[in-house]
């Protein structure tokens, strides 16, 4: 069973959505939150699989309800009405696993809980096309001090997965900042972007054991 917590600041939003799960069976919704404050309490307490997170919520929102919980190891699929870059990237960038639609049909949005669950990224047609047009249109400036630190773990060997257990971030905070550094950069991939990294003096080799 796959135990949610719910938070949205619109109660009838998480009325229709606790009537949605609690008709299955392999849901079941532990609790409801307001604000992204109580969000971050209650999963303390309840330890939910996955916190299905509305974005704009007064007081602490959504995105930063999310950066606090997923630094903590919770799973968080946002479900939002708004696909915008200036929503989309933060959330997934604070640690969003899964970037969802409130639009989305029932069978779609169960689908991505289960995923959440196990630790998938899930996104919606137009967070991905976003993320597109993020490594399309590349980003300029240098990189920030996140992005290096993803960089430098890269360059040294480790996986996604690694880069994220060793920054406490999700996989896909990780290959959101890998997207950015790889726009910066003017490359396409990770072994170009560590010759990149070297070529610009941004990484250093290592000496000697």
């Amino acid at each position: 069973m796959i135990r949610l917590l719910i938070v949205d600041d619109h109660p009838v939003v998480r009325d229709g959505l606790s009537s949605l799960f609690g008709r299955d069976p392999e849901f079941e919704v532990v609790g409801e939150a307001g604000d992204g404050a109580e969000a971050i309490r209650l999963a303390g307490t309840l330890r939910p699989d996955v916190v299905l997170m509305d974005l704009r919520m007064p007081g602490v929102d959504g995105v930063s309800a999310t950066r606090e919980l997923a630094a903590g190891g919770a799973r968080v699929l946002v479900l939002t009405t708004y696909d915008t870059d200036s929503h989309v990237l933060p959330a997934i960038e604070a640690g969003a696993t899964g970037y969802l639609l409130k639009d989305a049909p029932r069978d779609e949005l169960l689908r991505a809980v289960r995923a959440t669950a196990r630790g998938e990224a899930v996104l919606a047609p137009s967070a991905v096309a976003l993320l597109m047009n993020r490594v399309r249109t590349p980003a300029t400036g240098p990189l920030s001090a996140r992005e290096l630190e993803v960089l430098r773990l890269v360059a040294a060997g480790n996986t996604n997965r690694e880069a994220a257990a060793k920054l406490f971030v999700t996989e896909a905070t990780v290959k959101s900042h890998l997207l950015s550094i790889y726009g910066k950069l003017g490359v396409n991939d990770r072994a170009a972007a560590v010759t990149e990294g070297f070529h610009r003096g941004l990484l250093t080799p290592r000496g000697p054991d």
